[in-house]
């Protein structure tokens, strides 16, 4: 008895998710065409409540959201929310008429670090298929991890450089999951922060920055990101910088 109790249990339980996806989902639509005829009707900080709630409870929203999430930033002269979104959209719609955007608004507002070239275009496309490319790769080993097992019970035996070389495929792929970095960044969030030389309160001043520029992100260390502040190492508070994904 008990054990059908618990087979009914489960099924109930399944059967609910699969009927809340949906609503959920309905929900979520429906939130977002309100905050469209918001926008549509001017009133940006309510629109902009909306969509924050998509991206950052429901992890629902489009390129086209995220737009529209940098514009009410850029309108409110919140640079550092505007460059964000920015990304955002820039990471799941790579375009170099983004980049030229974010680097015409840096220069307007002299904001640094958003200076690009064709290698972060790359770096951009290369990030955008990461999972594809090692899902292919992956795939490639088994498959030739299959024809060698099912050769070698036929008494074929392969040569040394081709062991040493699918042995050097396989730490290439290791590498690839776990040291493969193309570089983290982030924007400064509040105005007046203390660049410093190391990772101290007491530690030589370099500079006070304000919001918005983007710096490269090398390490970190308790309370502290390790950054590049043009082309040297510096240290800043993790609690000013607003880390991009």
């Amino acid at each position: 008895m008990q054990n059908i109790l618990s087979k009914i249990s489960a099924f109930l339980i399944i059967f609910l998710a699969v009927l809340a996806e949906p609503t959920s989902a309905q929900d979520n639509n429906l939130t977002l065409a309100k905050a469209d005829s918001l926008f549509q009707h001017q009133r940006y900080s309510d629109a902009f409540v909306l969509y924050e709630q998509l991206l950052v409870q429901d992890q629902h929203y489009s390129p086209q959201m995220l737009l529209k999430m940098a514009y009410i930033k850029e309108g409110l002269r919140d640079y550092t929310g505007a460059m964000y979104y920015l990304h955002l959209f820039y990471t799941k719609e790579p375009s170099r008429s983004t980049l030229k955007k974010m680097e015409e608004l840096a220069q307007a507002h002299r904001l640094y670090g958003y200076e690009y070239s064709d290698l972060q275009f790359f770096k951009t496309q290369f990030s955008k298929h990461y999972m594809h490319i090692l899902e292919l790769m992956l795939l490639a080993a088994v498959i030739t991890v299959t024809i060698m097992l099912f050769r070698w019970r036929r008494g074929f035996r392969f040569s040394s450089s081709f062991k040493a070389g699918f042995i050097l495929y396989l730490l290439f792929i290791l590498y690839y999951i776990n040291f493969l970095n193309l570089g983290d960044a982030g924007i400064i969030k509040n105005n007046h922060v203390a660049i410093m030389s190391a990772p101290s309160a007491g530690a030589d001043w370099i500079t006070t920055a304000t919001q918005g520029h983007k710096v490269p992100i090398t390490g970190e260390q308790d309370i502290w990101y390790e950054i590049k502040w043009r082309g040297e190492k510096a240290y800043i508070r993790k609690s000013n910088l607003l880390e991009l994904p």
